[in-house]
C-alpha cells in the first residue's frame, strides 16, 4: 500500500468526526478519573463510631428516645427493636478480605447470622465475599458506597452514597437491601439533624434505618476481654451489637465473637440478624431492571479503576522513556559537538590521529528555489543566496505563482540566476524541474521563505568530502522570533528539531533533511527517482529514501539557514497539522526499513522507532497525563504533583539551555518555557492527534499553504 494510498483507504471522516471522538475520549478518562477520585479520595472508612456533633432540633423525640431500628417511610416515624432474649448481630464497614471470612467462620462454628453492613467500595474489592455472605444465610445492609458521613452530605451525595451503596449490593448479589445504617451513627439519641434529613431521605426511597443499642468499641482495639464485656448484655432486654469487620486490625473481635457467642448461648439468648430480630424482610430479588442496572455500575466502577491502573503504569513508563530520551538526545549531542569541532579545527591546538583529513569543498554547487506565491520574501531568498562566498548557480523554479513571483525575480537579473516558469504542479514537481536543469553534481535545494548567510553553502557542503554522505540537513534558525509565539518556536527549532538531528546523525539514522536547507548529491537524487509527491513531506521522504539506497545523512550545525515561521495559532496549526501528516505518509511508505539491513535498517528500526515512539504515541498520550495532573491536583497531593512538574520543567530547561549553548543562542527566550508548557505543547499534541486520526480515517488532506509575512533579513551571525 502506498503512502498516497494510506490517505485513501477508507471512507472519509469529518474533522467534526475528529474532534467529537477525541473529546469523547477526553470526557470517558474525565468521567474515570472522577469516579476513581470520588470513590478513593473523597472518602474513606475511619472511625465509625464518633458521637453526632450539631443540633437535634428537628429530631422526633420518637427517634431519639426510640428503639433501634426506624421506619420513617409515608411520612410518619416509627420504631422497634429486637424482642427479648434476642440480639442483633450487625457488623460494619466491611467485607474485608482477611477479617470477614474469620468472622464468618465463626459464625457458622456457633450456627448462627448477623447483619453485614458494608462499604461499596469494599464490596466491589471483594465480590466473593459479597456472595459468600448471602450464600451462608447472613444478611447485608447499605453502609453508603464510600463510608461518607451523610448527616454532613448535600442531598445529591446522600442520594448518590445511598444508591451507590445499593446498586453495589444488587450487582454483585442479585438482591436488594431494604436496611441502611448511616456512618458514624451510634445510639438513638446521637441522632443530629443532618442525620435525621438523610435518613428522611432514604425513608423516601424505601429504606430502614439501623442504630445501635451495644456498641463492642472493637473499633478502639481496647482487647479481647475488654471488647466482651462491651457486649454483654445487663439484662434480657434484646439488643442490636455493633461490631466491625472492615477498617483495620479486626483480630481481637474475632476473638472476642467467638467467646461471646459461646456466652450468649449459654445465657438463653438467640443471636440472629437485625430483619429476623425485628420481624421483617430486609432483602429481596431485585428486579432484571434492577440487576442490570446494579451490574453496570460495578462494572463501570472496575473499568474505572483498570483505566487508571494503565494510565499510572503509562505514566511511569512515560516518565522513565521521557528521562532516556533527555539523557540520549544531551549525550548524542555532546559527542556530535566534539566531533563536529574536531572536524573544524576548534577547540584543541592539536588533530587527534583518528580523526581523518578531508580535502575542502570547493566546487560550485546548483541552489534550486521552488517559489509559489513567495512575492514576500523571494527577493530576500534570492539576494541572500548570491551573496553566497561559495559559488553557486541558482535555480528558481516558479510553480504557477499567481502574486508576480516570477516577475519579481526577472527584475533583480543577479549573475547566475536561472528562472524557470512552470504550471502549478505542487512543490516535488518543481524541485524535479530544477534538478532537470541543475548543472553541478552538488545540488542545495531552499524554500523561498528562506535566506542564508554568506557563508551557509561553502559551510552546509563539507561533508560530501565523504563519499558515503549522499544529503547534508543544515541548522534552520527562525527570523521571525518577535513575540511569544515566535520564542515558542525558536525554542523548539534549537531544542526540538537541532537537538534530535545531532542525535540522529550521531546514530546514523537521519529521517529528514528540511526543505529550508539541505544539500544532496545530484546521482543520489537521480538514484531514488528525484522528489516524490506520494506525500505530503517530500523532505522527510526523500531524505528516508536516500538512506535505504544505502547514503548517509548528516547534520552540519554551522551551515545556517533563517526561515519565516507562522505568525498566528492559525497558521502554525495548518503548518504542523501538514508536516506531521506527510511524515506519518513517509513512515508508512518507508516500514519495510525495518526489516531490512545497513543504513536502510538503521533508519528503520532507530529512526523509525524515535519517531514512532516520541514523534506519536508519547503525544497521543500527552492529553491524558494533563488531565490525569487535574486528578492529582484535586484529589491527591498537589504539593507532589506541583514538585514532579517543576522536576520534568527543570529538565526541560537543562535541555533547552544546553540546546541553546551548543547554537551559540541567547537564553533569553528561556523564559517563555513554563508558558510553552501549557499552551504551545498541547497545541502541537493536538496536532499530532488529529495526524493519527486523519490518517487512519482515510481523510485527504490538502497541501496547506503558510501565509508569507515579508519579515526576512538576515540576522547578525550567532
Amino acid at each position: 500500500m502506498s503512502a498516497r494510498r494510506l490517505s485513501k483507504r477508507t471512507a472519509p471522516v469529518s474533522v467534526k468526526a475528529h474532534w467529537f471522538i477525541l473529546l469523547a475520549v477526553l470526557f470517558a478518562l474525565g468521567v474515570a478519573l472522577a469516579v476513581q477520585g470520588y470513590m478513593h479520595h473523597l472518602a474513606g472508612i475511619a472511625d465509625d463510631s464518633v458521637p453526632g456533633s450539631g443540633s437535634a432540633g428537628t429530631v422526633p423525640a420518637a427517634v431519639s428516645h426510640g428503639s433501634p431500628v426506624v421506619d420513617a417511610r409515608g411520612g410518619s416515624v416509627r420504631t422497634v427493636g429486637p424482642a427479648d432474649h434476642t440480639l442483633a448481630l450487625t457488623f460494619d464497614d466491611g467485607p474485608d478480605p482477611v477479617w470477614t471470612p474469620q468472622i464468618l467462620d465463626v459464625l457458622r462454628k456457633h450456627h448462627v447470622h448477623a447483619t453485614f453492613f458494608v462499604v461499596g467500595t469494599a464490596a466491589i474489592d471483594n465480590p466473593d465475599l459479597m456472595r459468600r455472605i448471602v450464600a451462608d444465610g447472613d444478611e447485608i445492609g447499605v453502609h453508603t458506597l464510600t463510608h461518607a458521613d451523610l448527616g454532613s452530605a448535600p442531598a445529591w451525595r446522600q442520594q448518590l452514597e445511598v444508591q451507590g451503596g445499593q446498586q453495589t449490593i444488587t450487582g454483585m448479589t442479585g438482591h436488594a437491601a431494604t436496611l441502611l445504617r448511616p456512618p458514624y451513627s451510634s445510639e438513638n439519641d446521637a441522632v443530629r439533624d443532618g442525620t435525621w434529613t438523610a435518613m428522611r431521605a432514604a425513608a423516601a426511597q424505601g429504606y430502614l434505618t439501623v442504630l445501635t443499642t451495644k456498641d463492642s468499641e472493637d473499633w478502639q482495639r481496647p482487647g479481647v476481654a475488654a471488647i466482651e464485656r462491651n457486649l454483654a448484655p445487663s439484662g434480657p432486654q434484646g439488643l442490636i451489637l455493633l461490631m466491625h469487620d472492615g477498617g483495620g486490625d479486626r483480630a481481637q473481635t474475632v476473638a472476642a465473637l467467638d467467646s461471646s457467642l459461646t456466652k450468649f448461648e449459654n445465657q438463653g439468648f438467640r443471636v440472629t440478624t437485625v430483619g429476623d430480630a425485628v420481624g421483617i424482610a430486609s432483602m429481596r430479588e431485585a428486579s432484571a431492571g434492577e440487576q442490570i442496572s446494579g451490574t453496570a455500575f460495578v462494572w463501570g466502577i472496575r473499568v474505572s479503576d483498570f483505566v487508571i491502573t494503565a494510565i499510572s503504569w503509562a505514566l511511569v513508563a512515560a516518565g522513565l522513556v521521557t528521562v532516556i530520551r533527555a539523557v540520549l538526545v544531551v549525550g548524542f549531542a555532546a559527542r556530535h559537538s566534539r566531533a563536529a569541532r574536531r572536524s573544524r579545527g576548534v577547540g584543541s591546538s592539536r588533530r587527534r590521529v583518528d580523526v581523518p583529513v578531508r580535502p575542502e569543498i570547493t566546487e560550485p554547487v546548483s541552489v534550486i528555489v521552488p517559489a509559489y506565491n513567495e512575492s514576500a520574501g523571494i527577493e530576500a531568498a534570492v539576494r541572500s543566496i548570491a551573496a553566497s562566498t561559495h559559488p553557486v548557480e541558482i535555480i528558481v523554479v516558479d510553480d504557477g505563482s499567481t502574486d508576480g513571483t516570477a516577475d519579481i525575480v526577472e527584475a533583480l537579473c543577479p549573475p547566475g540566476v536561472t528562472l524557470i516558469r512552470k504550471e502549478n504542479g505542487g512543490k516535488p514537481s518543481a524541485l524535479n524541474a530544477g534538478l532537470r536543469e541543475a548543472s553541478h553534481d552538488l545540488v542545495v535545494m531552499v524554500d523561498g521563505d528562506t535566506v542564508f548567510e554568506p557563508e551557509t553553502v561553502h559551510a552546509l557542503i563539507q561533508p560530501f568530502a565523504d563519499p558515503r554522505v549522499g544529503a547534508i540537513s543544515g541548522n534552520t534558525k527562525v527570523a521571525n522570533r518577535g513575540g511569544i509565539l515566535g520564542a515558542w518556536q525558536h525554542i523548539e527549532y534549537v531544542v526540538g528539531f537541532n537537538l534530535d538531528r545531532r542525535l540522529f546523525d550521531v546514530a546514523e539514522c537521519m529521517p529528514t533533511v528540511p526543505g529550508a536547507i539541505g544539500a544532496f548529491r545530484r546521482d543520489a537524487l537521480l538514484r531514488v527517482g528525484g522528489v516524490s509527491d506520494d506525500t505530503l513531506a517530500e523532505d522527510t521522504d526523500l531524505t528516508m529514501s536516500l538512506c535505504r539506497d544505502g547514503w548517509r545523512v548528516v547534520y552540519q550545525d554551522d551551515a545556517r539557514a533563517w526561515t519565516e515561521a507562522p505568525a498566528s495559532l492559525g497558521a502554525l496549526w495548518k503548518q504542523r497539522y501538514r508536516w506531521c501528516y506527510g511524515t506519518l505518509q513517509a513512515m508508512w511508505k518507508h516500514r519495510g526499513a525495518v526489516l531490512q539491513g545497513g543504513a536502510a535498517g538503521k533508519l528503520g528500526r532507530r529512526g523509525l522507532g524515535y519517531l514512532l515512539v516520541l514523534q506519536v504515541l508519547l503525544p497521543l498520550f500527552a492529553p491524558v497525563v494533563d488531565v490525569f495532573a487535574i486528578y492529582g491536583l484535586v484529589f491527591l497531593d498537589p504539593v507532589r504533583i506541583a514538585a514532579l512538574w517543576l522536576v520534568f520543567l527543570l529538565v526541560q530547561f537543562l535541555m533547552a539551555a544546553y540546546a541553546f549553548r551548543l547554537d551559540n543562542e541567547r537564553l533569553r527566550p528561556l523564559w517563555t518555557l513554563p508558558l510553552q508548557q501549557f499552551v504551545y505543547r498541547q497545541l502541537m499534541y493536538l496536532v499530532v492527534i488529529q495526524s493519527v486520526v486523519t490518517a487512519l480515517a482515510g481523510v485527504h488532506l490538502r497541501w496547506h499553504r503558510m501565509e508569507r509575512y515579508g519579515s526576512l533579513r538576515v540576522p547578525p551571525a550567532a
